[in-house]
């Protein structure tokens, strides 16, 4: 797993990929980049608490971040632009643990939580696996990173709420009307969409839980869930978690 590392980053592009989501590209050199499934925290002028932002993409020297504006501190990110500076604190958390596949994956991804699929399914399409992604929206025009996931070589399918792209319904809905054929499955968006993961979706996986969270670094206990092994902290011991370990 990656160590955390206080950086400064260098803003490169911000652009809005959808309704109220934005893409942010950093760069720095000494970056040495991520596992997928960490996040990171964000310091913005003027907010005491840091925020946390979950990883779409990284390499050696470079940072995607994929992220909505649901309030003050994102709003003020959507307004940067390139050459602006962000402190970030890096390598946060536990990803996801990508030998888990041995041969097909199915990719499960509602909203914004899609964003650290992205580089998940790249790694996974990296070691020869079959990848299946079903991304889940409310309405067409919330829809991001499709063509991003297609481009990679995965086999992509949309469910929104209104129908008014791909499957009406849930992501469940799809994975009960396509059957994708898959070993292992990793999930991240709201918890309702991950609840129904959990309860309609067989076999073994990895969900990454969504909680608010003050220091994002273990120490603050803010974000604690309880698990089959007893109490364990979001921020550290997860945001991902095996099925198995999972209470709701």
């Amino acid at each position: 797993m990656e160590r955390m590392m206080e950086m400064k980053f260098k803003i490169t592009e911000n652009s809005l990929l959808g309704k109220d989501t934005w893409r942010m590209v950093l760069e720095n050199p000494d970056f040495p980049g991520m596992e997928c499934g960490q996040f990171v925290n964000v310091a913005l002028e003027g907010k005491f608490l840091r925020r946390p932002i979950s990883v779409c993409d990284s390499s050696r020297g470079r940072l995607v971040l994929v992220y909505k504006t649901v309030g003050e501190g994102t709003a003020m990110m959507s307004r940067m632009a390139a050459g602006d500076v962000l402190d970030i604190l890096t390598g946060l958390g536990h990803g996801f643990t990508v030998d888990s596949c041995r041969g097909a994956a199915l990719l499960l991804g509602g909203g914004v939580g899609v964003a650290p699929l992205y580089q998940l399914a790249r790694r996974l399409l990296e070691k020869g696996r079959k990848v299946t992604v079903v991304l889940g929206f409310n309405t067409a025009s919330e829809v991001v990173l499709r063509d991003e996931f297609a481009a990679l070589g995965a086999e992509v399918h949309v469910a929104t709420m209104d129908g008014s792209l791909g499957t009406r319904g849930f992501v469940t809905d799809v994975v009960a009307a396509v059957r994708p054929d898959y070993d292992f499955y990793y999930a991240c968006g709201p918890k309702p969409m991950e609840k129904a993961v959990y309860q309609s979706v067989e076999g073994s996986g990895e969900i990454s839980l969504e909680e608010r969270m003050g220091c994002g670094t273990g120490i603050c206990y803010g974000c604690s869930c309880q698990t089959v092994l007893g109490p364990k902290r979001i921020c550290k011991d997860g945001p991902v978690f095996r099925k198995e370990e999972i209470q709701w």
